[in-house]
This record gives C-alpha cells, sequence and structure tokens, in this order.
C-alpha cells in the first residue's frame, strides 16, 4: 500500500486500509440485546468471535472483549455481531462480519454494489465512503481470491495530487462490498490454506498437532521461539506435535531475505541439515551483517554438514526463492505481518507468550483433537 499525503476527505479510506489494527470501521448499526437467533452455527458464538478477536489482535487479558448475539446481516450469506472492546480507559463498539459458511471474518463495513461496469463500482466505492465530487476513483481489474466467494481489486483514489491505493473485495455475486479486513476465521478452512507437503519440519508428519510457524531469521524474538523449541516445546511433546518452518522475511530487514534462501536452499539440498542450520544462523545473529552475509552462511552452512560448493550456488542462483515467495503470498492471505506468527490446529497465535500460554493452547488443541475420535 502507498500512501502519499493524506486529504482530509482520504481520511476514511487511512482507516479501512489499515491492516492487522483493530480499529472500529463502522458503529454498530443494531441495538444491543438482540435475542441469539436460531439456525446460527456454532461455529460462529460470541465465544469464538471473542477469542477469535483476542488473537489476531493480540488483545491481552486486561482488556475486555464481549460480543453481541450473532444474528443474520441484512447482506446476503454474512452473519452479523457488534464486538466492544474495552481497555479501561476508552470503550470501542465495532461491527463483525463473519460468512455463512464460518470460513472469512470481515472487520469493517459492507456496503451494497449495484453494477457491474467499473463505473457502476466506482460510484458505489464513492457512495459507501462519502468521497468529495473533485476525487477520481479507479477500480482495477477483479481476480479470484483464495477465500471462496471473493473476488478482489485494487481502488485508487486521486484528489488532485494526492493519492491511495487500497483493496476492495467483492462477493462473486457482486452484491457486495468491503474496504475491509477480510481473513480466515474457521480453523480447518486456516489449515487448507497452510500448504504442510514438501517443507521442512520437524516432529511426525501425523502428529495430533500441527504448529505452523512463520519466521525472519533476522527476528530477535524468532531465535527466541527457535530455541525454546529446541530446548523445552519438543521435548515436552514427545511425538505429539509437529513444527512446519514457514519463511516469512521483514522487506526492511537488511539479510534476512537472503538468509532465508540460503535456508529453503539447505532443505533442498539435504533436509535433514535444515533444522541445525536454521538455528546456526539464529544463534549467530549478532555476528551477522551484510557485509560478511555470504562467507557466514556459506560457514555455518559447513558447521551444519552442508557442502559449501553447493550451497554457494544454491545462493548465488537463488535456486529456492520460489518456495519464499510461495510462504510469503500464503502468510498474507492468512493476514500475517509481524514474525513470529505460529498457527497451532488452525489457531492464530502471534508473537511470544509464556511457556505456560503456549502449552495451553496445544493442550486444548491435543484435547480437541482427542475428542474427535
Amino acid at each position: 500500500m502507498k500512501i502519499l499525503k493524506t486529504h482530509k476527505h482520504l481520511v476514511p479510506l487511512c482507516g479501512i486500509f489499515v491492516l492487522a489494527i483493530w480499529t472500529p470501521l463502522l458503529a454498530a448499526t443494531q441495538p444491543a440485546g438482540i435475542p441469539p437467533q436460531t439456525g446460527i452455527p456454532a461455529a460462529v458464538s460470541p465465544a469464538n468471535i471473542v477469542q477469535y478477536v483476542r488473537d489476531r489482535f493480540e488483545m491481552p487479558q486486561t482488556v475486555t472483549v464481549d460480543s453481541q448475539p450473532v444474528h443474520r446481516s441484512p447482506f446476503p450469506h454474512f452473519y452479523q455481531t457488534s464486538v466492544t472492546v474495552d481497555d479501561g480507559k476508552q470503550k470501542r463498539v465495532s461491527d463483525v462480519f463473519i460468512t455463512d459458511d464460518a470460513r472469512c471474518f470481515i472487520a469493517g463495513n459492507l456496503f451494497a454494489m449495484t453494477g457491474t461496469t467499473s463505473a457502476e463500482i466506482a460510484r458505489c466505492v464513492r457512495d459507501a465512503v462519502k468521497l468529495p465530487a473533485t476525487a477520481e476513483v479507479t477500480v482495477g481489474p477483479f481476480a479470484k481470491t483464495a477465500f471462496p466467494g471473493f473476488l478482489k481489486s485494487s481502488v485508487t483514489v486521486r484528489d488532485g495530487t494526492k493519492f491511495q491505493t487500497g483493496e476492495l473485495y467483492m462477493t462473486q455475486d457482486h452484491r457486495t462490498g468491503t474496504f475491509g479486513l477480510v481473513l480466515p476465521f474457521r480453523q480447518d478452512f486456516v489449515e487448507q490454506l497452510i500448504d504442510t507437503r514438501n517443507q521442512p519440519s520437524v516432529g511426525p508428519a501425523n502428529a495430533r498437532v500441527t504448529i505452523v510457524e512463520y519466521a525472519d531469521l533476522e527476528c530477535p524474538m524468532c531465535a527466541y521461539f527457535q530455541k525454546f523449541l529446541e530446548s523445552e516445546l519438543l521435548p515436552h511433546y514427545a511425538g505429539k506435535v509437529r513444527i512446519v518452518f514457514k519463511e516469512f522475511p521483514i522487506t526492511w530487514h537488511p539479510w534476512s531475505t537472503t538468509a532465508a534462501v540460503a535456508n529453503e536452499c539447505a532443505y533442498q539440498i539435504d533436509p535433514s541439515k535444515f533444522l541445525n542450520y536454521r538455528t546456526l544462523i539464529f544463534s549467530n545473529q549478532e555476528a551477522i551483517s551484510p557485509t560478511n552475509l555470504r562467507e557466514q552462511l556459506l560457514g555455518l552452512g559447513e558447521q551444519a554438514g552442508l557442502h559449501r560448493v553447493i550451497l554457494s550456488s544454491c545462493l548465488d542462483t537463488k535456486a529456492s526463492q520460489s518456495r519464499i515467495e510461495a510462504s510469503r503470498i500464503e502468510a498474507q492471505t492468512l493476514g500475517v505481518n509481524k514474525t513470529p506468527t505460529f498457527f497451532i490446529n488452525g489457531r492464530v497465535v502471534i508473537g511470544i507468550h509464556s511457556a505456560q500460554t503456549f502449552y495451553s493452547i496445544i493442550d486444548e488443541a491435543l484435547a480437541i483433537s482427542h475428542a474427535r475420535e
């Protein structure tokens, strides 16, 4: 997303286009105290919505999060509720929407779409965010998404020399649009979006719990987790947990992308050397710099048992780059924008938590797995 100086009339779009921040984009449109409706699936219960909001938007227990009963939205194919977030200083109420198959969660406003041409869609956008007559709206072509029932386009709003570009989602029936965050909600759907085949991992393939980690090799908290993983978590859950490693190098980190290429090269060359090499890179973060990066990566590769010449060739040709790009696209679909981010049997866990918190989430996933037998 590219944003220049913001015109006062473009402020509504700023709030809509901010990613991974819990923002009250739309005041509740239904009165409080709506009675529960019949036929609402258990997956979209208020308790599940509250847990999802806490997990996805990193709400600590000191923050109160409540959800009204879920009801059918006036917008076709959606459920709707209002969520209240109270940190003791400010109380915010926001509408959230969930697709009727419980696959997707939308934080933000929906608006009715009429027409299918670019001009008609641009008019709907203009009406939805109340843009001034001087603003020019350009809607790009729509493409399919990983979210069933949704198409996605880019929308650019220009007012004089100032402009903003953001994402517009539209239902495939062309009846509803949103500038809000569209995120996977149902945990089994999250699992479907994650490719665990031919991926570096540790632990049995048939483990009851799969933890997928999106990490940056230059990230200190990721290095901390790697140490916790090897010294505590894996011994604690021997044979019960599988960890799948995904590369998500942060673009402004000077050497993390190259390190990710090297780490994935290690997997392509000899999967058995991947974990040791990854651990060595993490443990030598402070010694690595952009000026000594190549030599450090090759030297650490030799320590991990990798053939220097083969690793050098793979690194120089970026032979593993496609694996990193695939992980990056997958992570973006999942709403990942911070490292480390984990998915534990489809439940998102962002950042580093205490060992006990991490264990409690794994234990809950194990209990659910047993209960399904």
